[in-house]
């Protein structure tokens, strides 16, 4: 099947889309670091299923959808998220995201509910809930490091950036322990953070979530909002960026009124959608069906 590229809007930014078959819409989000080639197991998958499965390039992933005022907020990439439901002329979707996308994808599912007919999130739990709670479990801790070193603005470009990304390399090990990549995978995702301005575009969601505003009593007593959107939540029990026994600790059943289902897929790590897309897809394709 023919893979197709899109041109996406919303106000002043344009985003690109990769595209594969026809018929109900199914929206699929990338995370850090990565691109919209994260989904490439997928989207034939999705296609053949009689599906129209399209992998946007999140806001920032490239020149044309960086905003002058810098908003990289959840909320406000929500907000993206809808507004291509409109400009795919679709009145629903299902939404798969990973990483940051799987964040995305709660923070849209609960803020319109009546859009989505389905979520699938893998990797990252129920965002509010982790940026608010991670702090209990001492290893979890530990391993998210990293989003605290990326508050330091321009030094943490710098260290990203170094030695031809060698940084986004060495996370990509740690987090999917084990796996050897497949050629031109890392080289694409390079390729991506080399055009101007995409690495503290991709910075900044981290600096947007753990952003002072965010941890006020308020801030964060909205943070366990509910998703009623049926959820399937997907977590590799090796993952080396989020703890699989975090993962689920934080999927709460009340936070999912319409339910939720969660898989622990064994012998993968973060990216477990690419390393194990035999053992992923069956799973989205039944949970799509239902």
């Amino acid at each position: 099947m023919t893979e197709e590229t899109l041109t996406l809007n919303r106000g002043p930014l344009t985003f690109s889309a990769l595209a594969m078959g026809s018929g109900p819409l199914v929206l699929c989000l990338h995370g850090f670091p990565d691109n919209a080639r994260s989904f490439r197991h997928q989207l034939p998958v999705l296609a053949d299923a009689g599906y129209r499965a399209v992998s946007v390039t999140l806001r920032g992933y490239e020149p044309t959808s960086q905003p002058a005022d810098r908003d990289y907020s959840l909320a406000t990439i929500a907000g993206d998220i809808v507004a291509f439901l409109d400009e795919l002329s679709a009145g629903t979707a299902h939404l798969i995201g990973h990483d940051w996308g799987a964040a995305i994808a709660y923070t849209a599912g609960a803020a319109a509910p009546d859009r989505f007919e389905s979520l699938t999130t893998i990797a990252v739990p129920h965002a509010g809930r982790f940026v608010n709670e991670a702090v209990r479990f001492p290893r979890q801790l530990a391993m998210s490091w990293y989003m605290g070193f990326f508050q330091l603005r321009g030094l943490a470009e710098r260290v990203v950036e170094r030695s031809d990304f060698r940084f986004i390399r060495s996370l990509w090990r740690h987090w999917s322990p084990g796996w050897a990549v497949p050629d031109g995978v890392l080289e694409s995702v390079i390729e991506t953070f080399r055009q101007p301005g995409v690495t503290t575009a991709a910075l900044s969601y981290y600096r947007a979530a753990l952003a002072p505003r965010a941890f006020t009593p308020a801030a964060r007593a909205a943070a366990r909002f509910p998703v009623p959107v049926r959820t399937l939540a997907i977590t590799g029990d090796r993952d080396g960026c989020i703890d699989t026994h975090v993962f689920e600790r934080l999927m709460y059943a009340q936070d999912f009124p319409n339910g939720m289902h969660l898989e622990r897929i064994p012998a993968a790590g973060h990216f477990v959608h690419q390393e194990r897309p035999e053992a992923v897809n069956p799973l989205i394709l039944d949970w799509l069906s239902r």
